[in-house]
Parts: structure tokens; sequence; C-alpha cells
């Protein structure tokens, strides 16, 4: 039953993945269809992160009332409809109607699992459930685009991946009463904790609360900038040609998906705090390589070490939390992580989208460098503080 269990959150992961891209995928053929500018999809866009913020800092009091398979179950079912609602859309305004459920489903479902995962099961299991994540991710454009070659409209894309979210709703449905045997909150000792969920104010003043969402909100600010700007920065100031950057760009992500697979069996040797330091070194050599000037092949290898050693950071923080804080605070915790996540994905690459047009593209690496440090700097004050108060 342990395994079943394991394997539909397996399932529920990569079902995370499978919309995460598809927007950005399907926008070219939307917008002229919709009559409406190419940059109107970040209004979607946010609409959706600002959903999803908001259901993860109400994660651990929804969690505790429903408990993770409840949650689970109707967050991707207010998916599986917000992208029906999607396939059957033809006004940028429904658009951005159907955007709310699909952002408020998105958030809790992440938070929930996430820390379901970390109480309950290995490291391991945490850096291979977030390399299905990029398998669901790296599916969700590649069905858009059969659909769309195949001279189908962007709204049969939506509705194939609204049909698999529905089968998995379905899936996760009859699984419920696998998760009514299991406690939800367990300590190190597998024995059951019985805690009330925290409002925002409690969460953030518990020690170590401010330095782990910093340290959450580089980590997003660092990957989703270079995945946004990677292709620019190589095609602009590298002279890299706009087909092959894009296709390295494309290899960042692979690079991660990659690399967490590999972490998973890293992780048997190395402790969590271990592999994140592992993973900022990583990309620290990665920028360095970006910065030397040996031509444009070098270029793409850094982007690809920056993509490897984005890997083990997420889902070694999240696997981290519940020893940082204790199994009784790590829900909490990990919601105002995962809101931390979605603002620095929702302000950091934009920042950089000024940087570029008002200064250079070509200061990309410094700008990766920055927030880099900024993380590891809150990442040893975390381990740090949370250490001290464990053992006081």
């Amino acid at each position: 039953m342990f395994q079943l269990l394991l394997l539909i959150i397996y399932l529920s992961f990569i079902s995370l993945g499978l919309p995460d891209a598809l927007l950005g995928a399907a926008w070219p053929s939307m917008y002229r269809e919709l009559h409406v500018s190419i940059s109107y999809a970040g209004a979607i866009s946010m609409i959706i992160a600002f959903g999803t913020i908001i259901s993860s800092l109400q994660s651990d009091r929804l969690t505790r009332k429903l408990g993770t398979g409840k949650v689970t179950a109707i967050s991707v079912a207010m998916t599986a409809v917000a992208l029906f609602g999607f396939s059957t859309s033809h006004s940028f305004v429904a658009l951005c109607l159907w955007a709310i459920p699909y952002g408020l489903g998105a958030g809790s479902v992440d938070a929930s699992l996430n820390n379901y995962v970390a109480l309950h099961y290995e490291s391991k299991h945490m850096s291979w459930l977030h390399c299905m994540w990029g398998i669901g991710a790296a599916a969700g454009p590649y069905i858009m685009g059969y659909v769309l070659t195949n001279g189908r409209s962007w709204n049969s894309g939506y509705r194939v991946i609204s049909v698999l979210q529905i089968v998995l709703t379905m899936i996760l449905i009859f699984s419920l009463p696998l998760w009514k045997n299991r406690p939800e909150i367990i300590d190190d000792n597998g024995q059951e904790v019985s805690a009330k969920a925290l409002s925002l104010r409690e969460v953030i003043r518990i020690p170590g609360a401010k330095e782990i969402m910093v340290c959450f909100f580089c980590y997003c600010a660092l990957e989703q900038t270079a995945g946004l700007w990677a292709s620019s920065y190589l095609s602009l100031y590298k002279g890299v040609s706009a087909e092959t950057a894009a296709t390295f760009a494309s290899m960042f992500y692979i690079g991660i998906t990659i690399g967490r697979a590999l972490s998973g069996f890293v992780t048997m040797k190395l402790n969590d705090v271990q592999m994140i330091r592992l993973g900022q070194v990583l990309i620290a050599v990665g920028i360095l390589i970006m910065f030397l000037p040996f031509g444009q092949t070098l270029s793409l290898v850094g982007l690809i070490v920056i993509g490897l050693g984005c890997a083990p950071i997420y889902p070694c923080i999240i696997h981290s939390t519940p020893t940082h804080f204790g199994a009784d605070k790590s829900q909490a915790i990990i919601g105002i992580q995962m809101a931390s996540a979605y603002v620095g994905t929702l302000l950091m690459p934009p920042v950089f989208g000024l940087i570029a047009n008002h200064i250079t593209v070509a200061l990309l690496p410094v700008y990766l460098f920055i927030i880099l440090i900024l993380m590891f700097v809150m990442h040893e004050a975390l381990t740090k503080k949370t250490s001290m108060h464990n053992n006081g």
C-alpha cells in the first residue's frame, strides 16, 4: 500500500508539470486568434501566480482540515476544470477568469504534496518526484506541439491535457482510502504529531523562517530568469544563432530534469544541506563558464552546468524543512516557501528584462551571480539559526 501511494504521488507530480509550460508553447497561436498583443500572456501568468500564492499560504489550514489526499484530489480537479475551461475559451477575458481556479488549484497541491513527501519519504524520492515534474513540464509543450502540427487548434491541446487531469482526479478519488491509513504529521520516530494551524504572522516569527523564504525566493528567481533569458543572452550577446540558442535554452531544463534523476542517487551519500551546497557550487561554476571569453560552445556548456546545479536545490530545501523546523511546523513553512517561490518567479525575470532593455543583456551572468550569493548567505544563516534553535 505504501508503494502504491508513492506511485500515485509520482503520477501527481507529472500532472503538476503538464500544464506549467502550456501557455508559453501555445501563445504564439493563441494571441492572434484572440486579437490581443503578444505581451498579454504576462497578465494570464500573473493571475495564475497570484492564485498560487494565495492557495500556498492557505495550504497549512486546508491540509490539517481535509488531509493531503483530499486536498490533492480537489486541487487536481480544480486544475482539470480550469484547463477544460481554457479549451472552450475564445476570448482573453474568459482565459483570465479560468486562470483563477487554475492558480488556486496549483498552489495547495504543490505545498501539501511536498510536505507529505518530506515527512514520509527519503530525500531520494523528493528528487525523483521533482524529476517527474520535469517530465510533465516537458511533455505538456510536446503534446501541444503535436496537436498544432496536425492542424488542430490550441483549444484541442488544452482539452487533451484536461482529459489527462480528469483521469488523474478519478485515480486520486479512488486512492483516498490509502491516505487515511497514514498519519498526516509524523516525527523522526514515525510517531503522529498533533499541532494547530499557524497564522502567517506566527510562521514568520519562527527562527529561520525569513531566511528560508528569501532562500527559496532566490532559487526560483535564478531558475526562472536563467530559463527565460538564456536564449536571448546567447543570441544577442554571444552571437549564437536563434535556433541553436533556443535548443540550448531547453537544454537548461533538461539539465535540471536529468540532474534530479541523478541527485536521487547522490542523496544516498550526502545529506540535504550538503546537496544544496553542491548545487550552489555547480551554479557558480556554470556562471563562471558563461563569463569566460572562450566562444559560444563554452557558454552553452555553462548554461547546462547551471541547470545541473539547480537540480538538487529545490527538492532538498523542501525535504530539509521538517529537520530544520520540526514536523509540526513543516506544512506552514512549506506553504510560505511556495508563496515566496512564486513571488520570485513573478518579479525577478521581468526586472532583468528592464536591465536587458535599458543597459545590456550581457549582464545576465552578473545578475544570476548576485542572486546566487544572496541565496548562499540565506541558506547558511538558516542552517546556523535552526541548528542553534534545535540544540538550544
